[in-house]
This record gives structure tokens, sequence and C-alpha cells, in this order.
């Protein structure tokens, strides 16, 4: 069995209308994996299920003042409730819960159903709480065995392993090889046999051997000293009568390793819990809930955890709901897997609930690595399909007063224009949107030239009119939901700010790149070098003074391309171009001179705000610039 469903009403942030849910999630077997950014909801999910539910480590559980939905204004409500409908019942799990299911005859088989209907109320300073099954008005309160075998296995976030696995009275160790089948309700065990027998050999110690019985006897002399005449004497050393429980609280569960790092017992406290997943022959809950899985694991050992849970328990009838903030995790959980937990709703990314394709998941199982997902946890996406892209954007958006750090915007650098096998994961079947604005930029690709098809000659050719269509297309093509495109109105990124009021700068940070290009590993732009370079970038704006903007844009572009019209500047004159700008909106002290801005951390300087104004005003206004400003200000929540 599992849950297949989970409804919220007034519990926490989830708040109910007109008698709907505030949240309403399905699940499914498996592995299940909620993401999303901080307050989004993961762990109101967690602790709704522990309300309904339970736990086997039996912590007490109750619901508190701060569980109960509070409007900005107003008063807090005075009841929540949750709804759990479990399902996939095996006919040994079906038998404990017979007078509670609901019941449907699909062909030759008899699916059942069980729903959990949980309320908790107030009156007065006091809370209540009510766990009924059947229909909502008039259920029956579920109890005794049926209620036990509903615990689910807990992982708590920031867990302090070291403690959870010591020796101790109901420590957690012994509690869970308590509820283990090995173990559980058996008042028998081969344990207590090895106990039973070791207690004998001690007390044989005290009867048989010399130094034992001569320890014995002192005590038994000095007894008969104190007594009256004829009063018994023959005392005797018994061991404590040894109870299984008290046994396994004994035991405690130590790493391999001396003194092992917080990572390591994370690690076999989670292999510990996870016993009580297994082997389970009493057709109860097989269910975990884990909170922040990734807690004080490096990244290797979360992706060697996440594989192990997904591969192990993806096909059977284990059920794991985990929580996470972790793009190394969610990089490697299957697509399918993810719900993505956003302003109170949870988004199901499997198939048929996105608008991506088949193809689509199998492309982002290979290819959706951790610096990819962290579109996840963003408020705000920007995909790009280059290095050039992903460098630049960053410093624009901050001259723009959109440092994207600051709005929780993620830049996606997709590596090439699969655009839609990204995009699409935000872009839901049924139409509804998850409210996470998109921003796809991209190049329109029209090369403003023709090729003589006998010389193989170029000869430029702006094709203004290709270019707009060519814009239109492609942003009507990335359009969909809250995904927006944004294409460059002219050939590519490069092509466009040589074109714009940037052109000077980025004529000189090509110059620049092509001096780094060229130099030894070992030596770095110096001042000489760039003093050189901004004169080769002079002489040739002389020299194509005459020329229209476009085709001077042209010449500075070819600057960076090789024979077959590729380049391996891009990167380099990108990162070129932001130290420049940088460079020019920051109070730069006298003793510096400009070939430190290659070196160092701009951003340590302070910003001369009136020239910073002035770029941003030069910017806003250049329209070749104009779709790079709007993909920014829409990806940070702004209407474009």
């Amino acid at each position: 069995m599992m849950i297949s469903e989970l409804k919220i009403y007034n519990f926490r942030r989830f708040k109910s209308v007109d008698g709907a849910p505030g949240l309403q999630i399905t699940f499914h077997k498996g592995l299940n994996a909620l993401i999303g950014e901080n307050d989004s909801g993961k762990t109101a999910v967690i602790d709704a299920l522990k309300l309904v539910l339970l736990t086997q480590s039996n912590e007490y559980i109750r619901p508190a003042d701060d569980d109960f939905y509070k409007p900005t204004n107003g008063d807090t409500c005075s009841e929540f409730k949750i709804d759990c409908t479990i399902t996939e019942f095996t006919q040994n799990e079906a038998k404990n819960f017979i007078e509670y299911l609901r019941f449907k005859k699909n062909g030759e088989k008899v699916e059942y159903t069980l729903e959990l209907h949980y309320r908790a109320w107030k009156e007065g300073h006091k809370i209540f709480q009510e766990l009924r099954v059947g229909d909502v008005d008039d259920g029956i309160s579920i109890d005794g065995k049926a209620r036990d075998l509903l615990k689910a296995v807990y992982l708590k976030p920031l867990r302090d392993a070291e403690r959870e696995m010591s020796s101790g009275r109901s420590s957690r160790i012994s509690q869970i090889l308590l509820n283990h089948p090995v173990f559980k309700d058996k008042k028998e065990h081969i344990v207590l046999d090895i106990f039973q027998e070791a207690n004998k050999r001690i007390e044989d110690y005290f009867t048989e051997d010399t130094e034992g019985k001569h320890i014995l006897k002192t005590i038994r002399d000095n007894l008969e000293s104190f007594n009256d005449k004829g009063q018994a004497s023959n005392a005797e050393l018994k061991t404590s009568d040894i109870q299984l429980k008290a046994i396994l609280e004994s035991l405690s569960l130590n790493a391999p390793e001396i003194n092992p790092g917080l990572g390591e017992l994370n690690l076999l406290f989670i292999a510990a819990e996870l016993l009580l997943l297994k082997d389970d022959s009493d057709g109860g809950l097989k269910l975990a809930l884990i909170e922040e899985l990734e807690a004080h694991l490096h990244p290797q050992a979360q992706l060697r955890l996440i594989s192990y849970l997904q591969n192990e328990y993806n096909e059977n009838d284990v059920q794991i709901i985990i929580s996470t903030h972790s793009p190394i995790l969610c990089s490697k959980i299957n697509l399918k897997n993810l719900i993505l937990m956003k302003d109170g709703v949870g988004y199901d990314l499997a198939e048929g609930m996105t608008g991506l394709q088949k193809g689509d998941y199998l492309f982002l199982q290979r290819f959706l690595d951790s610096t990819k997902a962290n579109l996840f946890f963003a408020k705000g996406i920007i995909m790009v399909e280059g290095d050039a892209e992903n460098i630049l954007i960053p410093v624009i958006a901050d001259i723009l007063g959109y440092p994207l750090e600051k709005y929780g915007v993620s830049i996606v650098n997709v590596g090439s224009t699969a655009f839609l096998r990204y995009s699409g994961i935000m872009v839901r079947k049924d139409g509804h949107t998850i409210g996470i604005p998109v921003s796809v930029i991209t190049d329109c690709d029209v090369k403003p030239y023709d090729v003589d098809p006998v010389t193989k000659e170029k000869k430029f050719n702006e094709k203004t009119t290709e270019s707009a269509q060519a814009e239109k297309d492609k942003n009507e093509k990335y359009t969909n939901g809250s995904v927006h495109g944004f294409t460059s109105p002219r050939w590519t990124l490069e092509y466009c700010i040589a074109m714009s009021s940037l052109s000077e700068d980025f004529h000189k940070a090509v110059h620049y790149g092509m001096k780094i290009l060229n130099a030894q590993e070992h030596i770095s732009l110096t001042d000489k070098k760039i003093t050189e370079a901004n004169q080769a970038a002079e002489e040739e704006g002389r020299k194509w003074h005459d020329l229209s903007q476009a085709e001077t844009a042209y010449k500075i572009y070819n600057l960076m391309l090789n024979g077959d019209g590729k380049s391996s500047l891009k990167a380099i004159v990108a990162q070129c171009l932001a130290s420049i700008l940088r460079w020019e909106i920051s109070v730069i002290p006298s003793e510096l001179t400009q070939e430190k801005m290659f070196d160092l951390d701009l951003y340590g300087l302070k910003t001369d705000e009136q020239k910073k104004s002035e770029l941003k005003s030069k910017i806003e206004r250049d329209q070749f610039l104009s779709y790079i400003v709007n993909a920014i200000k829409y990806a940070a929540g702004e209407a474009v």
C-alpha cells in the first residue's frame, strides 16, 4: 500500500477557499522528492503526514497553535483538516484494515482504498484532534492494530545520529530493532538464550570457580556473623532477569571508522532506519519520511545515497517521501519522481503532467546536471544557450538594478538550443502555470550576409525583414505559459552588442580577447597590451567610419570568427566586456591600473552611482539590447 493523495485544509500556510483544499498533492510508488525554494511548504507536507500517520519512533506528535492557518489580517482559523488516501493494497495488507476499506471491482481484481480524515480544532485554549476513516461526515475512528500499522519511518533534519545510535533507555536503535519482524512481539528469542546462558555462567563463577567461591564465602561468613544463631546465611549472587527490550537498549550502533564524522554517522543512521522498510510480514505501511536528506553529506555521498534509494525502492512496495534543497540530489533524481513546491501548490513533474515529451525525460536524465537543477529552487529563471550570455547577463542585470541573487533568479546554461527540453519542465499539460517566470534568451540566427555560390565569398546584407520575422517566430516558439521567449533582433548576442551603444567597449573587448588567447599561459593582459588593443580598436574604428552601423558591427564580430564561422573567443570576450563594464561604474583608486580589472574582484570596489545610472539609461534605451533588458526584468517578476 502507498500514500496516493494528500489534501490539506487551513494547515500552516495552506488556506482553504470555498471548501477546496489549500494544497493537494499526488504521490506514486518508490521515491517522491519534494523540492522548491524556502517556505514553499515542503516541511508542512511531511508534518501533515506525521500528524495523520504518526511515526515508528513513537515521537510525541500533537497539533500546535502554529499549525492553524492565520491570515495576514484577521483571526487564526479554529480548525484544520488533512485528508490522506492510501491505495495499492496487497491481500496481506488489506486483511488488517478490512472493516475500514472501500472496495472497487476492476475486472477480476479488487481494488482497496483507505480514506483517512484527520481533524484538529480549538476550544478555548485547548486543542483537540481525531482521526476518522471512511466518509468525511460520518466516518468511524481507527485504532488498535490498524492504527499502529500506519506508522511511518521518520528521519528528522539535522539529526544527531551519534545520540540516536547510542545505547540507553528507549534508544532509537532499540526501537528500530524491536519493530523489526525478527524481534517484534517475540517473548522468546535466541538473543535471550545467549544472555541467559551468559548469566548462568556468571552465577556458576561464584559457586564453582576458586576466586568466585572465595568472594561468595566471605560474604556468607560476614552475614553469618551479623545474623542471629540459626538464621539462614546462604546468600547468592544472581544476575538480573533480563528482558529482550533491555538487551536491545544496551546495544549501540558504531561506525567502522575511528572518530567518524557527522556524514558517516548520518549514513549509518539512515541504514539502520531503512531496516523497518524491509521484510515486514505484518502488512503495515512501508513509508519513509526523510527531511533534508543531504544533511551533513558531501556531494558524492549524496549521489550514492539517492542512487541507492531510487534503484532499491523504485519498483517495489516501499514508498519514500523526501524533502531536499540540494541541486546535486535533484540532478540525480529521475524527473518523474520530483514534486515541485511553489506558492502553496505541489506540481508533479511526472510524464503526462508537464510540457515534456517522453524523449525529453530521457534527455534530461542524462544532461540535467547540478548547475541546471538550480532551476527548481529559483523565483525566476533565465535560460541561455552559451557561456557568453551566462557571463554577461549577471553584470547587465546588476547595472539595471536587478541583481539576480537578490531577486532569486537562476541562470540555466543549456549549452545548446534545446530550450524546449528544459523550459517544458515549467509548463503544465493542463494549461495551468507554475508561476515561475522563465526567460528564454536565444539568437535569431539570421546571418547578415549572402554567400556567392561560385566564389563562396560573403557579401554583407543586413536582412532586417528576415531578422524581424525570425525574432517573432522564435519568441512564439518558446513562449508557453510562464515561459517567454526573448530573441535577439539581429544575428547573435555579440552582433547585437556590436550594433548597440556598447559597441566601442565590445570592440575593445574583442581585441583584449585576442591578446589573451594568443598569450602564453603564464602571461596576463598587461597595461601595455591593453594600450595596444585600444589603439588597434581605435584605428579600425577610424577605418570603418563611413560604414553603416550594421556593417561596422559585422566587421567587429568577424574579428572573433574563424574561417569556419565559429569562434573560440566568445567566453573570453564576454569576460573582458563584463570586466570593462564593471570597471566603468566603479570608483577606482588612483594606484590601480587597468590591467588590474582582470585579476581584481571589482565587486569589492565602491560603485559610482552616477556612472551606473548613466550606463543603465543607455542600455535600457538601446533597441538592440532591449530583449536582454526585458528578459532580465521578466525573470525578476516585472511585467514587460
